[in-house]
């Protein structure tokens, strides 16, 4: 695959992951829970969170948690980045290029939010709807935006056996993350590294 679309691919993730994360950050209040969507349609629901953190909602504590986890994801997209650059010039694989561009691509849609999320948009409330640019300045500093998640596919729910300890008897939905495009586009690329190993990591002769 040619250097030219791996860059189509990364501009077209990036294109739809800003676009929908723009309109629901500008149209809608942040999501009071799962039962009240923006839309549902059976096992799909759109809704609005923001996650201050890195996956799952995850933070490091202290006041400079946020910082080292923008200066961490920073580090890694040029990583993924030379990785990337470097496969085309060897002519690797088009699976394995294709999963690298999209990894890449995904990482970098969410550093965007991150990095300039707090700057460019006022914060987003049960009650109130977020604007851009407002006069009295973003939420946060920079580095210190929150990333925008809509898509949630509760694809079953059940219940835990009883002899299970802790949370035996207790209801759980499977897939129970909020996530966006982003997020998808990673997932995606590692999927296909995963299925597709032998093709993207051909063994020498």
């Amino acid at each position: 695959m040619k250097l030219s679309k791996a860059i189509l691919i990364i501009f077209l993730v990036l294109l739809i992951d800003q676009v929908s994360k723009i309109y629901i950050k500008l149209n809608y209040t942040l999501t009071t829970d799962s039962t009240n969507p923006i839309y549902d349609l059976n096992k799909f629901k759109l809704m609005f969170y923001e996650n201050a953190g890195a996956a799952w909602g995850a933070e490091i504590p202290g006041e400079y948690g946020k910082l080292i986890l923008v200066t961490f994801r920073i580090f890694a997209v040029f990583g993924i980045g030379y990785w990337l650059w470097g496969s085309i010039k060897k002519n690797g694989h088009k699976v394995l290029i294709l999963s690298i561009a999209l990894i890449f691509a995904g990482a970098l849609g969410n550093i965007i939010d991150s990095i300039f999320y707090g700057v460019i948009f006022s914060g987003s409330y049960h009650g109130a709807v977020a604007t851009a640019f407002p006069s009295t300045g973003g939420y946060a500093a920079i580095g210190y935006g929150h990333v925008v998640d809509m898509l949630y596919f509760p694809l079953f729910d059940g219940v835990w056996p009883d002899w299970m300890p802790w949370i035996g008897g207790e209801t759980f939905s499977f897939f129970n993350a909020i996530f966006n495009i982003a997020d998808s586009s990673i997932t995606i690329g590692v999927a296909l590294l995963i299925i597709f190993s032998k093709r993207a990591f051909p063994e020498k002769a």
